[in-house]
C-alpha cells in the first residue's frame, strides 16, 4: 500500500584485534537467514562505517567485525537496507564497546654533556616521556626515551635552551599507544564544536 520499504537486520559483534591496524570482516552465517547476494553489501557497510570514527572522525583500526545471523524479507529487503544496518549496527556497537583513541609514539634518542643530563630527563618526563636507557659515552649522557609526537613540537629549542645549545637529538617512529583519558577527552569534545 506504502510502497516498498527497507528492511535488514543484522546479528554479530566487533572485536579488537591486538598490534593490528588491518579491519577484519568474518562472515559465521549458517543458512538462509539472509541471502548470500546480501553479504557484500554488509561487509561494505562495516567497512563505510570504519572509515570515520564516531570519536574524533578518523578511521578505526584493528577491529574484527563478525556476523552470525540477521533477518530479511522477501520484498522490502534490499542491497542498500543491508549495507546501512551495518552501518548503523556497527556504530551502536562502537559506542558501546568504549573506544579509545591512539596517538603515534616517537623512540627518542638524546645526547647531551653529562651536566645537563638531569635537566634532560626533566624535560622527557614532563613531555610524558618513558626513559628507555642512560648511558655515558665519553663525556656525553645518552638517553632513549619514548615519548608521544604531539609532545615533541618544539623540543629543539626546549633542548638548545635546557643544554646551552650542547645537546642533540633524533626520533624515529616506535608505536602507537592508547592516550589519556583526559587528552582524549579534549579531542572528543574539539571534534564536536567543529561537527
Amino acid at each position: 500500500s506504502g510502497g516498498q520499504g527497507q528492511f535488514g537486520r543484522v546479528v554479530g559483534y566487533i572485536e579488537p584485534i591486538p598490534d593490528s591496524k588491518e579491519v577484519e570482516f568474518v562472515n559465521n552465517l549458517v543458512g538462509n537467514n539472509i541471502p548470500p547476494g546480501f553479504v557484500p553489501h554488509i561487509e561494505k557497510g562495516f567497512r563505510e562505517a570504519c572509515n570515520s570514527g564516531s570519536l574524533i572522525g578518523h578511521p578505526v583500526e584493528g577491529v574484527r567485525i563478525v556476523i552470525s545471523d540477521g533477518a530479511a524479507h522477501a520484498v522490502d529487503s534490499s542491497e542498500m537496507a543491508f549495507k546501512l544496518a551495518s552501518l548503523y549496527a556497527f556504530r551502536q556497537a562502537y559506542n558501546a564497546s568504549q573506544p579509545r583513541i591512539l596517538e603515534p609514539v616517537m623512540k627518542c634518542e638524546v645526547r647531551a654533556p653529562t651536566e645537563y643530563q638531569g635537566d634532560v630527563m626533566g624535560g622527557l618526563n614532563r613531555k610524558k616521556g618513558i626513559i628507555q636507557d642512560n648511558v655515558q659515552e665519553l663525556g656525553e649522557a645518552v638517553i632513549e626515551a619514548f615519548v608521544p609526537l604531539n609532545n615533541m613540537f618544539g623540543y629543539s629549542t626546549e633542548l638548545r635552551s635546557i643544554t646551552q645549545g650542547k645537546g642533540e637529538f633524533t626520533m624515529e617512529y616506535a608505536h602507537h599507544a592508547i592516550v589519556s583519558m583526559d587528552v582524549q577527552a579534549e579531542l572528543t569534545s574539539s571534534y564536536e564544536r567543529k561537527r
